[in-house]
């Protein structure tokens, strides 16, 4: 069977869902967590928004303690997943749309989710509804899972394994087609130290899976010379900056560019650009061994930079930077091929330190080792084959990724879709990627995802 005019037939009811959960600001806020809504009230919001939806349209639901949420349809012993997740990094700033509304505008759709991760999820759930609706018979219980808490960190999937049934295969419509195989290891390791700094105060960063795209830091003093260095350096490196004054203190602002730390080449780190300024400004040794260490999105600098047989280079993203009370701390995401490891990486940060003049000590936060396949296998096979049926696309094979999605948690799943590879935007108003502004889709991208996603079902059931 070809899903494609099913899906489109339903295209009206999916905006209309789409927007339910997308108006839902489901950040993680742990200020507002109660024992069913483990990550903050929003989270528990979006979580019933979902599970609601299902019920209506018939099927068996589950609610994990609030940490995630699963939509049954099927009956036996074996089973298949597909893994999504409702929360969402924070809305950020700069948008020309509301990113609490889906706004459809010259055949694409804008919003904080619409890519990640709540339209491919909820087209994962259209899917299965057309199948449902369609009545096709399978042979595999299917299993839609939906976290609430994968962009910071995966706490859910961490205590959905522990508490919950696990598929015994499935994919995750958070990522690329065609299929994706692979996925980087994860590794965060913090920097500390207490040597001093001209900067007496810098928080920047919210998350570290995000390219800090605006920075602030706070300085005593401020010379004319250092006013015109300031406005030398944002020109010679083709950024907007400021100097303005607040508390008595002289603050310095720059503008980066917000992107994924899986894609760090394509943001530009602003506090990395404030660490520079000031080591060279004010002569700042810590400033300096910092941005040394940081600066080189490959790693260089640390030695542990390496290009993976599979999974391409070793990236580096500073995601958090904290400069308060006479101590820094700053949080680095690093994703690594499956040609190296933790301890390796470690190895490098700590060898760096001991040579630097500064007394900064590196710190393992937290390790998710790298996810791999088979390319070979009857999985990744099957999905290949029902994305070049829909796609016509013969050229493009499986791929690994720096990105890190669900997929890691289980045994035998990849990531499937929903954005198709060499795609061009085709409008002149700018299309924001996930964790940018403006975050937006192709609107036939995402009905394409649905067609795509039931054949998939069908396919790995029988």
């Amino acid at each position: 069977m070809n899903f494609k005019e099913h899906a489109k037939s339903c295209q009206e009811a999916y905006l209309n869902d789409l927007n339910t959960l997308v108006s839902i600001e489901s950040t993680r806020d742990l200020s507002t967590a109660t024992k069913n809504a483990p990550f903050g009230q929003n989270c528990r919001k979006v979580l019933d928004a979902m599970l609601d939806m299902a019920k209506k349209d018939g099927f068996v639901t589950k609610d994990i303690d609030g940490y995630a949420g699963v939509i049954e349809y099927g009956e036996g012993e074996d089973t298949l997943g597909i893994l999504g997740h409702l929360d969402i990094v924070p809305l950020g700033e700069d948008w020309t749309k509301d990113p609490l509304k889906v706004t459809v505008n010259d055949g694409y759709v804008f919003g904080r989710g619409v890519m990640d991760d709540k339209g491919p999820t909820l087209a994962a759930y259209y899917a299965l509804k057309l199948v449902k609706e369609l009545n096709i018979p399978l042979k595999k219980r299917v299993m839609l899972i939906t976290g609430c808490d994968e962009e910071s960190g995966m706490e859910c999937m961490d205590y959905y394994v522990k508490h919950a049934e696990i598929p015994k295969m499935g994919f995750v419509p958070d990522s690329d087609f065609p299929v994706v195989y692979g996925e980087k290891g994860g590794l965060h390791v913090v920097l500390k130290s207490e040597d001093h700094t001209a900067i007496v105060k810098m928080n920047a960063g919210t998350r570290p899976n995000i390219v800090i795209g605006k920075a602030d830091c706070y300085v005593k003093t401020i010379s004319d010379a250092q006013r015109e260095l300031f406005d030398f350096y944002c020109k010679s490196n083709q950024i907007q900056g400021n100097i303005t004054e607040e508390d008595g203190l002289i603050k310095l602002h720059i503008d980066g560019v917000f992107a994924h730390a899986a894609m760090t080449w394509n943001g530009v780190n602003a506090a990395l650009h404030l660490l520079n300024f000031v080591g060279s400004a004010y002569d700042d040794q810590l400033a300096k061994d910092l941005y040394f260490m940081l600066h080189d999105w490959q790693g260089k600098p640390l030695g542990i930079d390496i290009d993976g047989m599979y999974m391409s280079f070793l990236t580096m993203s500073t995601g958090i930077v904290t400069i308060e009370d006479g101590k820094t701390e700053l949080l680095i995401d690093i994703r690594y091929p499956n040609d190296t490891n933790a301890e390796k990486i470690m190895a490098g940060f700590n060898a760096t330190c001991a040579k630097l003049k500064s007394n900064i000590t590196a710190i393992m936060e937290s390790d998710s080792k790298p996810l791999f396949v088979d390319p070979e296998s009857k999985l990744v096979k099957g999905l290949m084959d029902v994305y070049r049926k829909y796609t016509g696309d013969t050229f493009s094979c499986a791929v690994t990724m720096g990105g890190g999605t669900y997929a890691r948690k289980f045994e035998n799943f990849v990531s499937f879709g929903p954005e198709l590879p060499n795609a061009v935007v085709q409008t002149d108003q700018f299309v924001g990627g996930c964790h940018q502004r403006d975050e937006g889709m192709k609107l036939d991208d995402l009905i394409q995802a649905i067609a795509i996603y039931a054949d998939a079902i069908v396919t790995l059931c029988k």
